[in-house]
């Protein structure tokens, strides 16, 4: 568990960006029954979590079509909202940093720790909004 002090400014990049933390198994539950779509941020302390994960998703809203709902979990920190938000990933296994993008609940997209390591923010928000022109 990484102290409060710690992830606090992590988690509020995205907070700030318009994304609603999700802190419980129940939070994860009604974000993903919601309609239309909705992005997973699965937040990391990890250093490409900080490079490009979080920039590359706050960057991907500036596209033409965005997603109606945009949450984050906090891997290592929010355990239960975490293990919950991966189910709804599978059959992905679980990484962190990740970005899942859900259509009416219902995986559409994903990018793992692998896809997002050695890439540019930029390239994944370009990533990103390819998927919300198509799922959007």
């Amino acid at each position: 568990m990484y102290p409060e002090e710690l992830v606090k400014p992590m988690r509020n990049q995205l907070i700030d960006a318009g994304f609603e933390a999700l802190y419980t198994a129940d939070d994860v539950e009604k974000a993903m029954a919601k309609e239309g779509t909705t992005l997973v941020m699965v937040n990391s302390v990890c250093g490409c979590a900080a490079g490009t994960a979080r920039p590359g998703a706050i960057a991907s809203l500036g596209a033409d079509k965005t997603p109606d709902h945009l949450t984050t979990v906090f891997a290592g920190v929010e355990k239960e909202s975490t293990q919950k938000a991966r189910e709804y990933m599978i059959p992905f296994p679980p990484s962190s940093p990740a970005i899942a993008l859900f259509k009416d609940g219902n995986l559409v997209h994903m990018l793992e720790r692998h896809h997002i390591e050695g890439r540019s923010a930029q390239m994944i928000a370009q990533n990103l909004a390819a998927a919300y022109e198509e799922h959007c």
